[in-house]
């Protein structure tokens, strides 16, 4: 059971906080090595999606044999081979894949930017919706930000997403151990 000192429970946790610095550290450093070569870096993940892809497409296929009746085989492998193919196409020419997923990206964040901005203009009355609407504009303008500089941006845009998100990682983790360790 874990006792308590000064109002917080000890964490089983607590002893392996330089595991969590050191992951924090590691992540930061693959960060500014991403923002240093962002075109690697959006081919690295022009990679990795084509890796869960092909992982996927291979699943749907071997599921496609577990189901009973032609007309569900078929949809199944049909949907497996698709991805199948879709992966491939991502290891065969990462920078047109780049172009076609920036693009999916910019798309996502303008609809999920339009959205935020229609549920925070609904949620009008209550404290706060000014901050929802905010963020649903700086979604929504960072998706039409990269339509207007597709397909050129494509070219650094994922790996910006990836160099960013492997610098925000890192900080939290890093954050978390030094938490931890008090």
């Amino acid at each position: 059971m874990a006792s308590v000192a000064n109002g917080m429970p000890s964490s089983s946790l607590q002893p392996k906080w330089m595991w969590f610095a050191g992951l924090g550290v590691l992540l930061m450093i693959c960060g500014v090595i991403a923002f240093a070569n962002l075109f690697v870096a959006t081919v690295a993940s022009v990679y990795y999606v084509g890796m869960l892809m092909l992982a996927g497409g291979i699943v749907y296929l071997a599921h496609a044999f577990q189901v009973r009746g032609w007309d569900h085989i078929l949809f199944w492998v049909l949907s497996g081979l698709l991805y199948v193919l879709a992966g491939v196409f991502a290891f065969m020419n990462p920078i047109l894949a780049s172009a076609a997923l920036t693009l999916f990206l910019a798309m996502a964040l303008l609809v999920a930017g339009i959205f935020r901005v229609f549920v925070g203009w609904r949620m009008r009355p209550s404290r706060g919706w000014g901050w929802v609407l905010l963020s649903g504009l700086i979604t929504a303008l960072a998706g039409f930000v990269i339509v207007l500089g597709w397909p050129v941006n494509s070219l650094w845009i994922l790996g910006l997403f990836l160099a960013c998100d492997l610098l925000l990682q890192g900080w939290s983790m890093l954050a978390f151990g030094l938490a931890i360790r008090r």
